[in-house]
């Protein structure tokens, strides 16, 4: 089957690659509110200063933390290629698989969003959507893996009961 918009296999390895550190480096910064101090330096903004327009400054160039960034930036990219990566074998029932979890990560993580909607106010609130910039991946990962590993096994099982 031609997919053309799904990036070549090659992308995978360093996807993950890319992906665990950032992830487990997120959950470190995140649990223990960590900023690498190396890391403050001068940036440009297209928009700083509260919203709505009160107090605000277009493009300019403020001093910020690069730490959040750098990390959602890798993680974001190490995601994206390993979930839009080709397999090895990119047939019809790979293609069905990653329709069916995509379709299936956007009803959770819109749950989970509506679910935190109802639940979750003022700055808490912030966090949550921060961390829904992410679970839309992280849920079309973890399911079209699992996917791919249960029909394998389930292969596995037929081929060992034919002979």
């Amino acid at each position: 089957m031609k997919t053309k918009l799904l990036l070549p296999n090659c992308f995978k390895r360093p996807g993950w690659i890319i992906l665990i550190p950032s992830a487990l480096l997120g959950l470190f910064i995140i649990i223990f509110d960590y900023d690498f101090s190396f890391l403050e330096t001068r940036v440009f903004t297209i928009y700083s200063g509260s919203f709505p327009l009160k107090d605000s400054g277009w493009f300019s160039v403020i001093e910020s933390n690069l730490t959040n960034t750098i990390v959602g930036v890798l993680f974001i990219i190490g995601a994206v290629f390993v979930a839009f990566s080709k397999e090895k074998t990119e047939d019809e029932f790979i293609a069905k698989i990653r329709l069916e979890s995509l379709l299936w990560a956007t009803y959770i993580n819109y749950g989970v969003l509506l679910f935190c909607f109802i639940f979750f106010y003022a700055f808490e609130f912030l966090y949550v959507m921060i961390f829904n910039m992410f679970t839309i991946l992280i849920f079309f990962i973890i399911r079209f893996y699992y996917m791919l590993y249960r029909s394998n096994k389930s292969l596995g099982h037929e081929k060992q009961t034919e002979n």
